[in-house]
């Protein structure tokens, strides 16, 4: 696996139970993952001889970040090296202008947008659909809110260009909250889907996610699922792919972004559902049969846990495990800073507002925002 984060340390606990030998290509040997695998090679996955050294030997590689170069993943895939997804797959998810072009002309509904030359071009696209505000993407390298503006005006559009690479501009939707249908892809075309989820974002970052999005009407469920697997099919995505989703005021389901790899809106499946969306990419990449993605309760919430005043989360333990015993922990072994993803809860139940509110007060309690 290239890459040492928190999705290749939940990655390779999903493995052990089938016995399988996992390598790792990490930054650092603080990364994640590389605290509790055994086999690591420390080394710049951006350099094709680490590259192709690091895969010597290995049966498959899959990832936990998609920002390997797309040339290096074709120079793999011509040694030989099952690459899993593959280079013309991964690129929509490298790519925010690739993506989008795929998507229309695979007829995806996505909001309207183009790309913009400056700021000036950025003002003729706000005129096109309607008026300012529009959002701004560089097309690639953003995650988690960076790498994308909300422009008001012409005269706050010239940050977006500053790192020159093309920018992408998107209409501003108007939806009524954000949702993700996650599915999985093995190389032989089986794939199964989640749930669809309700993804709650503050400042940017993922806060909190309900399985399954409350309310959804069953129709409208179905579509999302339907649209994630056609997307799966089409792009020959092979392992767990997110689609994260706007439900709009006007009744209708539209692309947001792609991700291919697992997912934070995902997380909730280590404890909710039959078989984890980890589980599952571990199954896919290595083209065995896929597991069930049924939910094992009426309501899974998954809270992340971000850094706050308390360094050292164990005391913490105590006051959340005590409170509650169904509470499930899942610690990324990364340093506490304010506002980092260190971890994530998950709570579980038949009464949704009761689950939220577990959820909640463990995460808060763990940040230190809740002291009682």
């Amino acid at each position: 696996m290239v890459g040492g984060g928190q999705l290749a340390r939940m990655t390779h606990e999903a493995g052990i139970p089938l016995g399988i030998r996992f390598k790792l290509l990490s930054d650092t040997p603080q990364d994640s993952a590389a605290q509790v695998v055994s086999d690591v090679v420390i080394g710049d996955y951006r350099d094709l001889d680490t590259l192709r050294d690091f895969a010597r030997g290995c049966d498959v590689i899959t990832f936990d970040h998609e920002h390997v170069p797309t040339e290096h993943l074709r120079a793999l895939e011509a040694d030989g090296i099952p690459v899993r997804p593959g280079p013309d797959a991964l690129v929509h998810a490298q790519d925010k202008g690739v993506m989008r072009a795929k998507l229309d002309a695979i007829g995806v509904p996505c909001p309207r947008h183009r790309i913009v030359a400056d700021p000036a071009d950025a003002a003729a696209f706000a005129q096109e659909v309607g008026s300012f505000p529009v959002i701004l993407k560089t097309v690639r390298g953003g995650y988690d809110g960076k790498g994308v503006w909300v422009v008001r005006s012409e005269a706050d559009a010239h940050d977006p260009f500053l790192a020159g690479v093309p920018v992408l501009a998107e209409e501003m939707v108007d939806f009524t909250r954000e949702l993700a249908a996650n599915v999985v892809r093995s190389p032989h075309g089986q794939a199964v889907a989640y749930p669809v989820v309700e993804s709650r974002q503050v400042d940017g970052v993922c806060d909190t996610v309900i399985a399954p999005a409350p309310d959804l009407p069953a129709d409208r469920a179905l579509e999302a699922q339907e649209l994630a697997l056609r997307i799966a099919a089409e792009l020959g995505v092979v392992g767990h792919l997110a689609v994260e989703l706007f439900e709009t005021r006007d009744g209708r389901i539209l692309v947001n972004e792609l991700a291919m790899r697992p997912h934070n809106s995902g997380h909730w499946t280590q404890d909710g559902a039959v078989t984890s969306q980890f589980a599952n990419h571990v199954r896919a990449v290595l083209d065995l049969p896929l597991g069930d993605p049924r939910p094992r309760a009426p309501w899974t919430v998954m809270a992340n846990v971000l850094g706050g005043d308390y360094p050292d989360m164990y005391q913490a333990y105590l006051h959340c495990m005590a409170r509650d015993p169904q509470l499930k922990i899942h610690m990324y072994g990364k340093d506490v800073k304010p506002g980092r993803k260190v971890g994530h809860v998950n709570t579980y139940g038949d009464d949704l507002a009761d689950v939220l509110e577990r959820a909640g007060h463990a995460a808060g309690y763990l940040r230190g925002t809740i002291v009682e």
